[in-house]
């Protein structure tokens, strides 16, 4: 068995890991102690990432080639593929010009990849229309930086949180997207009883569960309650004058602004009150404070004025490069910072240089030997796809990344899709929803297969190494993206990209930032070998920096840093009497983005086991709902069926539907089908996080429910084929030794014969031979359970389904039939003597269900005991402050 140190491919965390590896398969998987962004810890998710590696049946493994729109994809040669590719975007470019065609790639690619296809687009063929998904999560904040800092370098570090008198999070649950890192803030807090938490966010999540005060503020109200606080240390004398004398411009103006932001007036528009602001202000300028934000500040049509507004109080009480004291964004994706180093953005050059600036574009087209770089911006993400939808551009390549889930208004998006000329899809997982709109689907190498380096939160650079050979014929990406480019333009393209290793590429990516902010011509992949470091390392330095702008001194024109002045703006879409519920948009504990990986595990559905959309309690009474019903979620730009339950988090007005489900998972385009492209007029970011919507009760008695242990890949895949032909459906995955598929779908009405018969023949259970059987034809109900070797295999429930919870926890377990052969056809919401269900599934590291957990508070149990007898909450810690919230509900009902 070998051990090889890599790093986890989720959030921008950026946690060390050791892959262990036998036979050229990935067996297990473990935080790395000596890496300093976790110290050994993962979360869920990554501690998961050997059995998302096992799901070899859920990935990409060959080029496939479609001959026209009409045609199914046939396996094909890499040199076919790329010789095709090539030739399509020659023609392309040919006829219509460079700027036809398009890339589209995401925070998922190591920098090395990111920096060939920047190159690709920009300096071979003479296009900006390279844009990331990193759009969608990040922009904003990069702006916010470079309006007020000067340059898009997060000035602080993890370390920070220890050093933290305030933690100050706004528009994150940290606790959920970046655990690891509340991790450290638990511990912090444990260290220092006195550090104080503020979160200012519109659900009481589990991280606002954990604050000393809960800013619980109305949707896209973030500036004028940062307002509010700056005109309390206004008029308390809270500020730091000399700081701002000495190392500002702009206060002056700002500061008349921000006088009319009064906490009483703000206290009305933001829902919160005014005590509550002034109590936020005096903490946030006592300091030392550390402010963590993520995509409640970026995903908004004013992003740039929200993440600017929360920088205007550091600097004006001069809490910037001291211990403990920075804006720290989060990074929303594992190496979304590593894609801007390289300018991997339609605005953005190398090394954090401006498009716009022609002396920027003279060096780089310098540095890559080409004679220029297009002066024109690219297109961006919304802007990119509405270009493919116009017909302006004809090509687009889209690598890592899933926009026909992700991006907002996805009925745009698929139409965009579905209009293209030819869309390539390099992708490592083959059942995303983007990949059913390839023309050519190119496989490639992914976590844990490839090598090269990324960039956290905290500007920690890591090298990512292969434990694994990739399967079937996928590559790495940045070797994919060099091929193509030597194929697209012979001679030109073998001059300017010679690559043989991702080390070559990282090599030339460092000279490119010589002399600049972020100067890593002191790294090479033998000293990120020893250790992950932090830039900027120019040559001769003995360390990184981990803070930044420590002497006063910003990367501005005149060395000082910026106060950015905008008013506040409402969200894009305020609701009204047609739309009255705000929807906002999030991630679940346990799954990431588009669950193109993590849906492929099915413990990770253990937490939460379906979409759901969640509501407040009164809300619900009002339109005569009740957990579990479901109901029509609709927007301007589409509509989706859902569940619906109740839920404390959710203040009046409001509704939760979680990020990652899409069209993989349920009936029609997911929830983006609900949320709008409007963007930020500066970072070009849309407003993912709230649309306007309005919510009733869907009328589709007749339930039906198919369950079947397999594997969970090719049964999703499967299922997937049935989900656009119900008015509701879900198909998810559960289980922990064994895999599970629940697919759940509604109608009006019986099913008609044919299709029965055509979902009985897919799943297997048309066998009578193996299948039990009982049917009311009058009543419409009619169960089958298959049996095999005496184990439950699986069942199908039509018209009633109230077995159907421990019905498949049983199948998940590989119960034996005998014992329970009686009950398995029964109307029977509860299962025969000896054989209930574990229950809610709150620690997923070592399946620690909800009923054990209430049963040891019952007898007295605090977390320090829970922690001991049932062990939960000692491995990731994911699950803590969900400990924490149970002991004090079932204290409180006692």
């Amino acid at each position: 068995m070998s051990v090889v140190s890599s790093v986890c491919c989720y959030c921008g965390t950026g946690c060390g890991v050791l892959i262990e590896a036998d036979y050229g398969k990935i067996t297990g998987v473990r935080g790395d102690p000596a890496h300093p962004a976790n110290h050994g810890k993962l979360c869920t998710k990554g501690a998961t990432l050997a059995l998302s590696a096992a799901a070899s049946s859920g990935r990409a493994l060959h080029p496939e080639l479609r001959a026209d729109k009409a045609s199914p994809r046939q396996r094909v040669s890499w040199d076919a593929a790329l010789d095709h590719a090539a030739e399509k975007f020659r023609a392309v470019i040919r006829e219509h010009g460079p700027d036809a065609v398009a890339f589209y790639i995401s925070g998922q690619l190591t920098t090395e990849a990111y920096y060939v296809f920047n190159k690709l687009a920009k300096g071979l063929i003479g296009t900006n229309n390279v844009d990331t998904n990193s759009r969608l999560c990040m922009s904003s904040a990069v702006a916010g930086y470079k309006a007020t800092l000067g340059a898009d370098a997060p000035p602080g570090c993890y370390e920070d949180i220890d050093h933290a008198g305030t933690i100050f999070i706004a528009g994150s649950n940290t606790a959920y997207a970046h655990p690891i890192l509340f991790r450290r803030i638990e511990a912090a807090r444990q260290a220092n009883p006195d550090l104080k938490l503020i979160v200012v966010d519109p659900r009481r999540t589990d991280t606002a569960n954990e604050a000393d005060l809960h800013l619980a503020i109305l949707p896209g109200t973030d500036v004028a309650l940062f307002h509010a606080m700056l005109n309390v240390m206004l008029w308390e004398e809270l500020i730091d004058r000399d700081a701002i004398a000495a190392h500002t411009e702009g206060w002056e103006k700002l500061r008349e602004t921000v006088r009319e932001y009064t906490p009483e007036k703000v206290a009305t528009l933001c829902g919160v009150a005014a005590a509550d602001i002034v109590q936020a202000a005096r903490w946030f300028a006592k300091g030392p404070t550390l402010s963590l934000y993520c995509q409640g500040l970026n995903q908004s049509s004013c992003g740039v004025d929200k993440n600017a507004a929360l920088i205007n109080l550091h600097l004006a009480t001069g809490q910037i490069g001291k211990p403990g004291a920075s804006p720290l964004s989060l990074t929303g994706q594992p190496n979304a910072m590593g894609g801007r180093e390289v300018g991997g953005m339609a605005n953005l050059l190398s090394a954090h240089r401006d498009l716009a600036n022609p002396e920027h574009r003279a060096e780089v087209a310098r540095l890559w030997g080409v004679d220029s770089v297009p002066e024109q911006p690219g297109k961006t993400a919304v802007e990119m796809f509405e270009a493919v939808k116009s017909g302006e551009i004809k090509a687009i390549w889209i690598a890592s990344t899933n926009p026909a889930q992700s991006m907002p208004h996805q009925a745009l998006i698929h139409e965009a899709l579905q209009t293209a000329e030819f869309v390539v899809v390099q992708e490592a997982f083959a059942d995303t929803e983007t990949v059913q709109f390839a023309d050519l689907l190119l496989p490639a190498s992914s976590w844990g297969e490839t090598d090269g380096t990324m960039t956290n939160s905290e500007r920690r650079i890591s090298r990512v190494r292969a434990a694994v050979p990739p399967p079937g014929e996928a590559r790495a990406d940045w070797a994919i993206a060099t091929e193509f480019a030597r194929r697209l333009l012979p001679e030109q393209g073998v001059r300017l990209f010679p690559y043989e290793s991702a080390e070559a590429v990282f090599n030339e990516h460092r000279e490119t930032t010589r002399g600049r902010d972020l100067d890593i011509t002191g790294l090479s992949y033998a000293m990120l070998d020893a250790g992950p470091q932090q830039w900027p390392f120019p040559a001769g330095a003995p360390l990184g920096k981990p803070r930044l702008c420590t002497d006063g001194v910003f990367p501005t024109e005149s060395g000082r840093a910026r106060f950015y002045d905008a008013p506040y703006r409402p969200v894009a879409e305020p609701i009204d009497a047609r739309y009255p519920l705000h929807l906002n948009t999030g991630r679940l504990r346990d799954q990431w983005h588009g669950m193109s990986r993590t849906g492929l595990v099915a413990r990770l559905f253990a937490h939460v086991e379906e979409p759901l959309l969640s509501m407040n309690g009164k809300d619900m009474e009002r339109r005569q709902l009740h957990d579990g019903d479901l109901v029509r979620v609709k927007s301007r730009r589409g509509s989706l069926v859902i569940k619906v339950q109740a839920s404390e988090e959710m203040r009046g007005g409001q509704g939760f539907i979680p990020m990652h489900w899409g069209g993989r998972f349920m009936t029609g385009m997911g929830v983006n089908t609900l949320t709008l492209d409007t963007f930020d007029p500066v970072s070009r970011q849309p407003e993912l996080k709230h649309a306007a919507v309005q919510v009733e009760k869907a009328i589709l008695p007749y339930r039906r429910a198919i369950m079947r242990r397999g594997d969970g890949a090719a049964l999703l895949r499967l299922a997937q084929s049935f989900l656009g032909r119900f008015d509701y459906a879900t198909a998810v995955l559960t289980g922990r030794d064994n895999t599970v598929l629940v697919f759940q779908a509604a109608s009006v009405g019986p099913l008609p014969e044919s299709l029965v018969q055509e979902m009985d023949a897919a799943f297997g259970l048309d066998d009578p031979l193996l299948t039990m059987s009982y049917q009311d034809a009058r009543r419409g109900i009619w169960k089958k359970v298959r049996v095999e070797g005496g184990v439950i295999a699986g069942a199908r429930l039509s018209g009633e389904t109230a077995a159907r919870d421990w019905l498949k926890n049983l199948i998940a377990e590989g119960a034996s039939a005998v014992e329970v052969r009686s009950w398995l056809l029964a109307p029977v919401e509860q299962p025969p003597a000896g054989k209930a269900g574990r229950g809610h599934i709150v620690c997923n590291c070592l399946n620690v269900a909800e009923p054990d957990i209430v049963a040891a508070i019952a007898a007295g149990a605090d977390l320090a005991a829970l922690q001991t007898t049932l062990k939960c909450g000692t491995e990731c810690g994911s699950c803590v402050p969900e400990l924490k919230r149970l002991i004090a509900s079932n204290r409180a009902a006692a």
